[in-house]
């Protein structure tokens, strides 16, 4: 049997490790430009001055940002560490750049209730869940039923950013609507085990421990798509969780309509969470741990933002 090709492997390995659909996709595509543009030369035969080259290309001729020269680095580093075996020399580390973080953009009060008013359905449930509980946009269409704790009224969030499962706040006025949602997707999933589908997406070691939890209601995704897919991994056929993209326009479309001149998405809504709870009082700690932050200085961020706070300061033309 012939050796599996080097992107094959690669795919290998980041699935190896667990890491998401995505970042295995966006390191396959770096790996693959990276090497293109040294002529398909082996990534055995290069080292820290072509990586050098490449990173330096993207800055200079492709103006990319920091944000993604360090991605681009972060996949070729992978590609050379887990799949290739190769210590690179420390002098690699020089090659990432720090990327400034810009204060977040806020909505105010008003604003985020303007927004919400304008929106509908299944969107804008899913954007109060994201504003009433701090979430971010994949932990909310990753929610499964069996996440959604009604009787304390709390949201498990499982395998957040940085790995980390936490608790955050299931708003009491979003219960049941909440329920009712979940009735139609109820019927939706006797649907489809009727047709004879009916399982979802599981961690590979969950699927092996327990392989017949995924046709379980508890397992299935709060907010699935509207049709079957077929898992590109696996080529099971499945209903995955909505997309993305369709909140992210339906917040576009309501923020323009509303008339609110800020660059608004989903995740302006969790800013705008954060900000409203330290507003209001609440401790900064508090806060810390309903977003999953790992270090108080992330959520410090918006207390710059603030109209009032322990970072604020009058105006003496205020005065």
């Amino acid at each position: 049997m012939p050796p599996k090709k080097l992107l094959d492997q690669l795919r290998d390995a980041v699935r190896l490790k667990h890491y998401s659909l995505r970042t295995e996709k966006t390191y396959v595509e770096w790996a693959r430009r990276y090497i293109l543009f040294h002529d398909k030369r082996h990534p055995r035969k290069m080292g820290v001055p072509e990586i050098e080259a490449f990173l330096t290309h993207l800055a200079a001729e492709r103006s990319v940002s920091a944000a993604t020269h360090n991605q681009a680095l972060s996949a070729i580093l992978f590609l050379y560490r887990e799949v290739l075996g190769i210590d690179l020399p420390e002098s690699v580390d020089t090659l990432w750049v720090r990327s400034d973080r810009p204060l977040p953009t806020v909505l105010s009060k008003e604003e985020a209730r303007q927004i919400i008013g304008l929106m509908s359905g299944t969107p804008q449930l899913m954007i109060k869940l994201i504003y009433g509980g701090g979430l971010r946009l994949t932990e909310c269409l990753r929610l499964r039923v069996k996440d959604l704790d009604f009787e304390y009224r709390q949201i498990v969030v499982r395998k957040g950013k940085g790995d980390r499962d936490r608790y955050t706040i299931l708003p009491e006025s979003l219960a049941p609507i909440l329920k009712d949602h979940l009735e139609s997707v109820r019927v939706l999933h006797h649907r489809d085990i009727a047709e004879g589908f009916g399982r979802v997406y599981m961690p590979p070691a969950l699927e092996q421990k327990y392989p017949n939890a995924s046709r379980e209601w508890i397992w299935q995704y709060v907010f699935p798509a509207p049709r079957r897919s077929i898992d590109p991994r696996t080529g099971i056929e499945r209903r995955h969780h909505l997309s993305g993209s369709g909140l992210q326009k339906a917040v576009k479309r309501a923020a323009q309509k509303a008339g609110i001149p800020k660059r608004v998405s989903p995740h302006t809504f969790r800013h705008s969470f954060a900000t409203h709870l330290l507003e209001d009082g609440y401790d900064i700690r508090t806060v810390q741990e309903l977003l999953g932050h790992k270090d108080v200085k992330t959520t410090m961020i918006y207390t710059h933002v603030l109209r009032r706070g322990p970072m604020a300061v009058k105006s003496p033309l205020d005065w």
